[in-house]
C-alpha cells in the first residue's frame, strides 16, 4: 500500500506559476511589433527557455554552480543575437528579472490553501532561492516553505535536489509527494521513493504551445489543476 503523504513538494515555474504570460509580455514591450515587425516573441521565449535547460543539467553542480539568474541572463544575449536583436545591460537585466515575477495559475492559490490544511506544502524549484521567494511572495502563494536546487547545489532531476528537500522537512521520501506538470521531474522523484502527482498545464507555453498533458498511469495521481488535486487528496 502506498503511504499517505505528509508533505507535498511543488515545482514552481510552469506548474504553480505561469511564466509564459509575464515573460512574453515583457518581450513584446522590449521589442514591439511596430518597431520589430519580423520578431516572433513566442519563438524568442521558447529558445530562451530551451537555453536555460541546456545549461542547468544535473552535472551543473557543486563547484560549477551558477545561479539561474545568471543562466537566464547569458542565454538571453545568445537568443537575441541569433534573432538579430540587442538589449543593453539595463534592458537585459529587466527582462531577466521578469522570471522572478510570475503569475499564479487561476487555481493555484485556492488549491494550495486547501492542500495546506492537511499537508505541509513547499516549493522544490530550480529557481534561485531569492527568485523563488520573490515569486511566491509576489504571487501570494501560500507555501509553508521554499526549497530550491540552489540549496542542494544540484538542479532537478539530480537526486540531491529532492533529497535535500526531504532532509529539511525531516520526512522520509515515501511520505512526500512531488507535484509537477513536467513528467521528468515526477519520474526522478519517484526513483527515490516519493509519490507523484501530475498536474496538466495546457497553457504552459502559451496559445501556440503543445506541452505533454496526457495522464500517465505510472504516476500516483493525475489532476487537471490544484483544485482537482485537493479534491483527490480529501482537502
Amino acid at each position: 500500500m502506498t503511504p499517505t503523504p505528509s508533505a507535498l513538494l511543488f515545482d514552481l515555474q510552469g506548474t504553480t506559476a505561469d511564466f509564459y504570460t509575464p515573460v512574453v509580455r515583457a518581450l513584446h514591450a522590449a521589442f514591439p511589433a511596430s518597431e520589430y515587425p519580423g520578431v516572433d516573441h513566442d519563438d524568442l521565449l521558447a529558445r530562451w527557455r530551451a537555453g536555460y535547460f541546456d545549461q542547468t543539467g544535473a552535472e551543473a553542480a557543486d563547484d560549477d554552480w551558477i545561479s539561474v539568474h545568471a543562466v537566464y541572463r547569458t542565454t538571453l544575449d545568445e537568443v537575441l543575437a541569433e534573432a538579430g536583436l540587442v538589449a543593453d545591460d539595463d534592458l537585459g537585466e529587466e527582462l531577466t528579472t521578469t522570471w522572478q515575477h510570475l503569475e499564479p495559475w487561476p487555481d493555484s492559490i485556492e488549491g494550495l490553501t486547501r492542500l495546506r490544511t492537511r499537508f505541509t506544502t513547499a516549493t522544490l524549484s530550480n529557481a534561485d532561492v531569492a527568485a523563488a521567494v520573490r515569486i511566491t511572495k509576489g504571487a501570494g502563494l501560500p507555501f509553508d516553505a521554499v526549497f530550491t536546487a540552489e540549496m542542494a547545489g544540484a538542479f532537478k532531476p539530480d537526486p540531491r535536489a529532492y533529497l535535500t528537500a526531504a532532509r529539511y522537512l525531516d520526512t522520509a521520501p515515501a511520505r512526500i509527494m512531488m507535484v509537477a506538470c513536467h513528467k521528468y521531474d515526477l519520474r526522478a522523484a519517484a526513483t527515490l521513493g516519493m509519490t507523484s502527482a501530475f498536474v496538466a498545464r495546457p497553457a504552459e507555453f502559451g496559445p501556440s504551445g503543445s506541452p505533454d498533458t496526457d495522464p500517465d498511469p505510472g504516476f500516483t495521481l493525475n489532476a487537471t489543476d490544484f483544485i482537482d488535486l485537493a479534491e483527490q487528496l480529501g482537502c
